[in-house]
Parts: structure tokens; C-alpha cells; sequence
């Protein structure tokens, strides 16, 4: 259990050391999340050394909504007054995030159709 949360925290460290030391606009964390990706694809991390706790961390994953949760009560007022952009860059965000999902795993699967 400690070895898994080791190398996540790890590789999250990793992505906030990458993000801060070269400033770059992506969060530290989804740095950290495309390392680990990488490092599992080339089999550096083994899927079972974190799957128990990836596993962890994705049933409890709505106890992390609840800091966003809190920032929409706190800012309705403001994201009211945005609601137009806010809801188009939902909106474009949510299709571009589905075509290039299907297409990763059209890539990953040897390009099924």
C-alpha cells in the first residue's frame, strides 16, 4: 500500500517541480497523471505496484468535489454574471475532451474503427 502511494505522490511531486521550475501553464498534477501514464505504458511502474490504490482513490473520488462545490456556492454571484462563456467553454471543453478520448483509445486498440 505504501510502495502505490509512494510512486503516485511521487510522480504528482514530479509534475509540481516540472510545472513550477520551467512555468509552465499545465498543472503540476496533470503532469504528474501523463508521467505516470507514460511510466506505466513503458512498464518503468508496474499496474499492480498501483492499482489497489488507484482503485482507493477513484471510489472516494466525490470527496474531492466538495472543495469545487464550495467555491460554486461561494462564487455564484460572479459565475452568474458569466454564465454565457463559462457555459460555451463547458460545452466546447466537454465535445473536445469526448473526440479526443475516442480517438486515444481508437489509437491505443491499433486503429479500430
Amino acid at each position: 500500500m505504501y510502495k502505490g502511494l509512494g510512486i503516485i505522490f511521487g510522480f504528482l511531486f514530479i509534475g509540481e517541480l516540472l510545472s513550477e521550475a520551467f512555468n509552465l501553464p499545465i498543472p503540476g498534477n496533470v503532469i504528474g497523471m501523463i508521467l505516470l501514464t507514460f511510466a506505466l505504458l513503458f512498464n518503468v511502474v508496474e499496474l499492480k505496484d498501483v492499482e489497489k490504490e488507484a482503485e482507493f482513490f477513484i471510489k472516494n473520488m466525490s470527496v474531492m468535489f466538495i472543495p469545487p462545490g464550495v467555491g460554486v456556492i461561494t462564487y455564484w454571484g460572479l459565475i452568474k454574471s458569466q454564465a454565457v462563456p463559462i457555459f460555451g467553454a463547458l460545452v466546447i471543453s466537454f465535445a473536445l475532451t469526448l473526440i479526443l478520448t475516442a480517438k486515444f483509445v481508437e489509437l491505443l486498440r491499433g486503429g479500430e474503427k
